[in-house]
């Protein structure tokens, strides 16, 4: 531990609405970050909450690196980022956000656990676990940790950091502002 007021396994955090996350799994400290931001979001009271980041790993092995995995809790948002995603030529794949996803996540001592307490649906739950503190009916989760860089089987992009799905979400912006 780098000192002594790290965080290491079973410490309770509370997130910026209150809630109290047990922190079981200290390399998904993302996910505690962009539970506050999305927090953060609803103080402006958007039409829309769009995020997207490489939370996790399972995502990768799940769909590689050809499409992005997309939660949405609203299906207007999902059609609309689908097909800005065809239009920009970024696959997006829809993934499930069924409530018993969320059980996975109980915890003894906080509200909510930072990881579930089993080794499967490693990504719907990171994604239950971000859709606790989103108040806006809106809401698509990317989990971009597969395509965050390119292989040889993109045909499109050189090798590298990839920027996806960038274009998607201004053009999934642009269809939301007409």
């Amino acid at each position: 531990m780098p000192s002594g007021r790290a965080t290491k396994p079973g410490d309770v955090v509370t997130a910026m609405d209150g809630t109290t996350i047990q922190v079981d799994n200290t390399d998904a400290e993302g996910r505690l970050i962009l539970a506050d931001a999305l927090c953060y979001s609803d103080t402006f009271a958007p039409a829309h909450v769009i995020d997207a980041a490489t939370l996790t790993g399972a995502m990768a092995v799940a769909l590689g690196g050809e499409c992005v995995g997309t939660y949405s809790s609203d299906d207007g948002l999902w059609r609309v980022l689908e097909s800005a995603g065809y239009a920009t030529g970024d696959r997006l794949w829809r993934m499930p956000l069924f409530a018993e996803y969320g059980d996975l996540l109980k915890s003894r001592t906080a509200d909510v656990n930072n990881i579930s307490g089993g080794p499967f649906g490693g990504s719907v739950t990171a994604a239950k676990f971000l859709e606790r503190f989103v108040k806006c009916e809106s809401w698509a989760h990317l989990d971009i940790a597969g395509v965050m860089d390119s292989t040889d089987s993109s045909s499109y992009l050189p090798k590298g950091m990839s920027g996806r799905p960038t274009r998607t979400i201004v053009e999934a912006l642009r269809s939301l502002s007409r």
